[in-house]
C-alpha cells in the first residue's frame, strides 16, 4: 500500500527497494496519488525491470542542479526552498506544466478556470515507463484510489475488475487545486490525500482468508521535533492534514479485529508494517515540490533505510498472537 505526497515520492523507491532485495513479491498493489503512479510502474513491468523504471521516473523528475551535499542546516534549507519556489515557476517538465488562464483566472476579466497546472506531461510519462497489457493481466492486480469531487465518495479503480488507463492514475494524483479532476464515468475525480491518502482500508476492512503481511508505506509522519518557525508550523500542518486518517484508520482496524478475533480466535491472522517518511531537520514547507537532487536521493535512502529497519522487526516480533498486528518501523513515542 503506497500513498501519496508528490516529490516526497522517492521514499517509495527506497523502500521497494529494500523489499524486493529481500526476496518480497506483492500479490497485490494499492496505491493512492504518487504512490498509484509507482504501482503502475511496478504492475506494469516484468519483475527485473521494475526497480529501474521507478529510478528512471525520478532520474527524470529531478532538477538538474547542484546535490549540495552537506550542506549547513541552514544553507540546505535555503537549497531546498529554492528548488520547491523553481518547480512552482516552472514547472517539472515530466510531470507537470502551467496551464492557462490558471492562477490568471483570478482576476476579473479572465475565464474561469479550475487548476493551476496540468498533468499531461505526466500522462505521457506514465506511457512510456507503464506497460498497460502487463499492467491489465492483473498479476499483480493494482488498486487506484480516487474521490468524487461532486459527492466526496472515495472511488477505486481494480485492475482485477477491469482494465486501467493513465486517466486512472492521473485522476488519483490530481491534487485540487494544484491539478485539475479528470472525469471518468460521468464523475469528477481528484487526489485522495485530504481524505484518505493511504488506503489502508481498501486491503484490512475485511478479515483475509488466510494469512497476510500488508506493507504500508506513508509519506507523511505524525513524529516530528516542536516547530520553532512559521515555515516549520506550516510544514507540520501538513504534515498532520496528510497523515492523520491513517492514525484513525489503524486505531478502527484493531477495534474491528478485536471483535472478530472474539467472534473466532483461530481465524486468519493480518500483520501491517508501517513504514513512514519522518521529516528531515532540513525539509521546508515546500517539501512535496522540492525535486532538488540532494533531496530526492536522501528520500530514497531514508526509504531503503527505514523498511530494513521495518523488516527487521518483522522478524523480531515472530508470529501473531492475535487476529490483527500493527508493527510501525520506529518505536512509538511515549
Amino acid at each position: 500500500m503506497l500513498g501519496g505526497g508528490n516529490a516526497l515520492g522517492a521514499y517509495l523507491g527506497g523502500a521497494c527497494e529494500t523489499l524486493f532485495d529481500r526476496g518480497f513479491a506483492p500479490s497485490r498493489i494499492v496505491g493512492a496519488s504518487i504512490g498509484a503512479v509507482t504501482g503502475a510502474i511496478l504492475a506494469g513491468n516484468r519483475p527485473e525491470e521494475r526497480l529501474a523504471k521507478v529510478r528512471a521516473f525520478w532520474d527524470e523528475a529531478v532538477m538538474h542542479t547542484t546535490r549540495a551535499s552537506h550542506l549547513p542546516l541552514r544553507l540546505r534549507q535555503t537549497y531546498n526552498g529554492l528548488h520547491s519556489v523553481l518547480a512552482l515557476a516552472a514547472g517539472r517538465p515530466t510531470i507537470f506544466r502551467h496551464r492557462f488562464p490558471g492562477l490568471w483566472s483570478v482576476l476579473p476579466w479572465m475565464p474561469n478556470d479550475v487548476a493551476l497546472y496540468d498533468l499531461a506531461p505526466l500522462r505521457e510519462t506514465i506511457l512510456r515507463l507503464v506497460n498497460f497489457e502487463r499492467l491489465n493481466r492483473a498479476d499483480p492486480p493494482l488498486a487506484v484510489c480516487c474521490v468524487d469531487i461532486e459527492t466526496g465518495e472515495e472511488v477505486v479503480f481494480d485492475s482485477a475488475r477491469g482494465p486501467l488507463a493513465p486517466e486512472h492514475l492521473l485522476a488519483s494524483a490530481s491534487i485540487t487545486p494544484a491539478f485539475p479532476p479528470v472525469e471518468i464515468d460521468g464523475r469528477l475525480l481528484c487526489d485522495p490525500g485530504y481524505t484518505n491518502n493511504l488506503p489502508l482500508d481498501l486491503v484490512l476492512a475485511e478479515p483475509p482468508p488466510q494469512d497476510r503481511l500488508c506493507v504500508a508505506v506513508e509519506l507523511f509522519g505524525l513524529r516530528a521535533p516542536r516547530p520553532r518557525s512559521l515555515d516549520a508550523v506550516l510544514e507540520r500542518t501538513h504534515d498532520l492534514v496528510f497523515a492523520s486518517a491513517t492514525r484513525r484508520t489503524i486505531a478502527a482496524l484493531e477495534r474491528t479485529y478485536a471483535l472478530h478475533a472474539r467472534l473466532d480466535p483461530q481465524g486468519a491472522r493480518a500483520t501491517l508494517l508501517h513504514v513512514a517518511y519522518e521529516t528531515q531537520a532540513d525539509e521546508v514547507a515546500g517539501k512535496t515540490l522540492d525535486f532538488s537532487p540532494a533531496s530526492i536521493r536522501d528520500r530514497w535512502a531514508a526509504g531503503a533505510r527505514d523498511m530494513a529497519q521495518g523488516l527487521a522487526r518483522l522478524d523480531e516480533a515472530g508470529p501473531p498472537d492475535g487476529r490483527f498486528r500493527y508493527l510501525p518501523a520506529h518505536t512509538p513515542s511515549r
